[in-house]
């Protein structure tokens, strides 16, 4: 028998719903496999059918077409390596969350997830069984234990099993999508297991995006004590071989190349950019536009597009009205030509002034107020709109968190559009973010180096410009105070009383717990978003419309 076991790992983006051509996908690594020498081919959980389906898994043609299509690829890949590819399973009765052994041209094993998550974005409870637990299956000279994915997360649990049972080796197929810093929460998990366990362990993961998720990859593999034997690229599809080799304490992975992850701001930056590049790869779009204000919102939104599409397909169009100032012209069409982006110039005035005269009769002896100035932000949704309809390209909405958060932000307005890549970053957090874009350029940005963003606009106290002399500071908290009662009441579920309790003034904290409830609508109505935390708005925070409960801590 062998003492040597050579796997492909295959770091790819799959998309929804594209079974044959996720398939084909598997069947270009499966060749690189073979050409490798390799013994088996290892793909992420899920692939055939891309992650998250949500309930498109429960539509029985699809899981029907998805098994179907494993067969086929079973049958063209006879010849050569082994493959580990994700897909449903449907044994006539309960639906499976599966991992597909292919050798030989037939399925030689099929192993069922046991542990299914049901928290944050995830519903794996609703769409699918959970299976009884079940043993290791042999690869050549080795044998193999694949907990999918949840499987690996608990101690004392899956692997344990699969360890004493006879696992010498653990394979694990994820679809783990990002959140800020949770490489490290992985890693964490997956040393445990090899303590437990004292098996070499691969934590195989997808790239790509799928609506608001964006899946990272940085696959890598541990030998028995947590030592690292390799670390693949965060975000990147990538195709790495790895060699096991039979020692007298048992199998050891060979070191490999280990990768160079970027930080937190990197890292959340980079995932804008992918989310909005496979939204629009994957639905079909080429080119985006956006409302380009001279704020620090519609900066860094057009700077994101630029990175994933490149400047050539971003439209940034200037709508202003008499309350706009100079400097937000000035800075507009200054980014705009930074960028290298196209640059138009709509102004409102006259469409503003049919709107008003229409109104007249109904509004007469009525002091203006918000309606007025809802009915420019609506006016430029409605330019930007019918931009969108005539020329194909979607529209970009700007919101950031602390905006969608307090629904500080006009419905059929400044709302509408298809994708928003801030929606889930505060506003504090989008300043930095742009100095840090201003700061550093990677390869897979499309836009140019150097400073993009105007420091103008990162300096200029932020303003709707919907009146004059108008300032965000009229109707909210300073940002910085803001984001700290909304991180407290949104991400950390702290009540008024722990709030207050840490300093901050009782009648803001009930002012801004009101608005965030108030609001529900609005967020349940706008468009989806790229997720960086674990209280992203959309599945990570599920709430109520109608709901009068207030914390009266």
């Amino acid at each position: 028998m062998s003492d040597n076991f050579r796997l492909t790992l295959a770091q790819l983006n799959p998309t929804v719903g594209a079974i044959s051509g996720n398939c084909d996908k598997a069947r270009d690594a499966w060749h690189a496999a073979k050409e490798a020498g390799s013994d088996m081919l290892a793909l992420p959980e899920a692939f055939v059918t891309g992650y998250q389906t949500q309930d498109l898994v429960m539509r029985p043609q699809f899981f029907r077409d998805a098994m179907d299509a494993v067969e086929a690829l079973a049958k063209d890949c006879a010849d050569g390596p082994a493959m580990g590819i994700g897909a449903p399973y449907h044994d006539g009765k309960d639906l499976y969350n599966a991992y597909y052994i292919l050798k030989g041209g037939k399925i030689a094993t099929r192993i069922l997830k046991q542990r299914l998550p049901n928290e944050t974005v995830f519903d794996e409870e609703r769409h699918f069984t959970s299976a009884d637990p079940q043993g290791p299956y042999s690869m050549g000279p080795i044998r193999i234990g694949t907990p999918i994915c949840e499987d690996a997360w608990h101690a004392e649990d899956v692997c344990e099993t699969l360890a004493e049972s006879g696992a010498e080796f653990l394979l694990i197929p994820n679809g783990s999508p990002y959140y800020r810093n949770k490489f490290d929460v992985r890693l964490n998990h997956m040393v445990g297991r090899v303590v437990e366990t004292g098996l070499p362990l691969v934590y195989l993961n997808m790239v790509g995006g799928q609506d608001d998720q964006v899946f990272d990859g940085g696959t890598f593999a541990l030998n028995p004590g947590g030592e690292m034997a390799l670390k693949m690229s965060a975000f990147d599809e990538e195709i790495q071989h790895i060699d096991l080799t039979r020692t007298d304490d048992g199998w050891r992975i060979t070191p490999g190349p280990i990768a160079t992850h970027g930080d937190e701001w990197e890292q959340d930056y980079r995932a804008m950019v992918e989310s909005l590049r496979d939204y629009m790869g994957k639905t079909g779009f080429k080119q985006v536009l956006l409302g380009l204000s001279g704020g620090i919102d519609s900066a860094i939104v057009a700077t994101i597009a630029a990175d994933a599409l490149g400047p050539e397909n971003v439209r940034c169009v200037m709508l202003p009205s008499e309350y706009t100032s100079q400097g937000s012209l000035d800075d507009a069409k200054d980014i705009a030509n930074r960028l290298g982006c196209t640059y138009d110039f709509v102004p409102i005035k006259e469409g503003r002034d049919a709107i008003t005269n229409t109104l007249a009769p109904f509004f007469e002896g009525l002091e203006p107020d918000i309606t007025e100035e809802n009915i420019q932000s609506r006016l430029r949704g409605l330019l930007l709109m019918a931009l969108s309809n005539k020329t194909g390209a979607m529209l970009l909405t700007t919101g950031n968190k602390s905006e969608v958060a307090v629904g500080y932000a006009t419905i059929y307005g400044d709302m509408s559009g298809g994708y928003n890549p801030i929606k889930d970053l505060y506003k504090t957090r989008v300043f930095e973010q742009c100095r840090w874009r201003n700061a550093n350029h990677r390869d897979w940005m499309k836009g140019p180096e150097g400073e993009v963003i105007p420091v103008s606009i990162i300096d200029k106290p932020p303003s709707a410009e919907l009146r004059p002399d108008q300032k965000d500071e009229d109707s909210l908290p300073p940002y910085d105070v803001l984001d700290a009662i909304l991180e407290g009441i949104i991400d950390d579920e702290k009540s008024v009383a722990e709030l207050v309790a840490e300093g901050f003034d009782k009648a803001t904290v009930k002012k801004v717990e009101h608005l965030v409830y108030i609001s529900e609508y609005k967020r349940f109505q706008s468009a989806p978003g790229t997720r960086l935390t674990m209280r992203s708005f959309w599945l990570d925070r599920r709430y109520p419309i109608v709901n009068r409960w207030r914390d009266g801590s």
